[in-house]
């Protein structure tokens, strides 16, 4: 599972960050660093300083002081980097004979073992995060990323600007790229961020509904036709079945082997460019409502080889082709709830497994299934 937990600090440790180079605060045994934000607090990065590697809980709450809001405490929680070791951790650790699996590192299984045998697996107060993602549940793909934090931490996009030409003109190195791309940001959830800034911008945005309406019936018109051909309605069903099921074979052969060709990526701007406008787009900003489905535009450049790969091997029979052309025309937009869910556990999770997207059926052949759900241990 690729997940980690995030680690347990000694409170010596947690006190020596109190400099502007390194500031970390804790409230009860959570350890948040506020390094980033010490230029941006309204009460200036003294106030901060001055409590740095100390408990923060009391003060926060001070209403003489200032009483902080809960958007203080949500911006905490996206600062969260371990958790203070309690005592039945640090006894724990000192009756093992292995310390070094508990502290100051996560525990491991074995660790983790021995915490339990002691009673003291319950204080620690754990959670799973994705490191490719820095997300440990779907939840977190619909919280509004902080577009200025965003780019101050990360130095990559800013969101508010066309994205195409930054990646064009941003020098990235393809591992800079590539573990940024896969880091999901969650934009306005009314509108798209730019990606050209001209006019081609309208060409990039297509809305759910247009799917349907441009194709289905084009996928009517042509199943009726191959049916005018075949004997039976029995061979139709069967033959449009076979198309459903090639373009699903097509589809993760596309997404593993094009769209996902991350290993194999030149590291040049070219390639990296062509990477993001292709799919990289689609990974970092997936909850995008309007770059959600696929334009007509480029649905017709994958769907065109499709109609020439589905009359090449049933080159015997135009209105069977057609039967399993349209069969897989269907599955190419379709995108059932299930279905969606599976995918959006390959955004947040891993991104190097689940290249289903109209069916899983290929994942688990293939050994590239998601095991769904993560188990995320809750911070108590």
């Amino acid at each position: 599972m690729p997940s980690r937990t995030l680690p347990n600090y000694m409170a010596k440790e947690v006190g020596s960050h109190k400099t502007a180079e390194s500031c970390w605060v804790t409230i009860g045994s959570k350890v948040y660093d506020m390094t980033n934000f010490l230029g941006d607090h309204p009460g200036g990065g003294d106030l901060i300083l001055k409590y740095g590697g100390k408990d923060v809980g009391a003060i926060m709450k001070d209403e003489i002081s200032h009483n902080h809001s809960e958007s203080a405490y949500d911006y905490l929680e996206e600062n969260l980097i371990g958790f203070v070791a309690t005592d039945p951790i640090l006894k724990t650790a000192v009756e093992s004979g292995r310390p070094q699996d508990i502290l100051p590192l996560p525990p491991n299984e074995s660790g983790a073992h021995e915490l339990r045998i002691n009673g003291a697996a319950d204080h620690v107060p754990t959670q799973e995060v994705c490191p490719t993602t820095g997300m440990s549940s779907v939840e977190d793909m619909f919280k509004e990323t902080d577009i200025a934090e965003d780019y101050r931490t990360h130095k990559f996009l800013n969101l508010e600007k066309p994205l195409l030409m930054q990646v064009w003109n941003g020098g990235f190195s393809k591992d800079f790229y590539l573990a940024q791309v896969h880091r999901p940001r969650v934009y306005d959830r009314n509108k798209s961020p730019p990606l050209f800034g001209n006019f081609l911008e309208p060409l990039s945005k297509t809305a759910w509904y247009v799917v349907p309406i441009v194709w289905l019936p084009c996928v009517a018109y042509g199943s009726w036709l191959a049916y005018l051909g075949i004997p039976s309605w029995v061979q139709f069903i069967a033959f449009w079945l076979t198309g459903f099921v090639l373009w699903s074979l097509v589809e993760y052969g596309m997404h593993r082997g094009l769209f996902h060709v991350d290993k194999y990526l030149p590291d040049n701007r070219v390639a990296i460019t062509g990477h993001f406008l292709l799919h990289g787009i689609h990974h970092y900003i997936p909850m995008d409502k309007y770059r959600l489905v696929m334009p007509p535009t480029l649905f017709v450049v994958l769907a065109t080889p499709f109609y020439k790969l589905a009359h090449t091997v049933f080159y015997w029979d135009w209105h069977v082709a057609t039967a399993v052309y349209c069969g897989g025309i269907f599955g190419l937009p379709s995108y059932y709830q299930q279905l969606r869910s599976y995918h959006m556990e390959h955004h947040w999770k891993d991104y190097g497994n689940g290249f289903g997207v109209t069916s899983r059926f290929w994942d688990c052949i293939f050994g590239t299934e998601l095991v769904m759900p993560i188990k995320t241990v809750k911070v108590s």
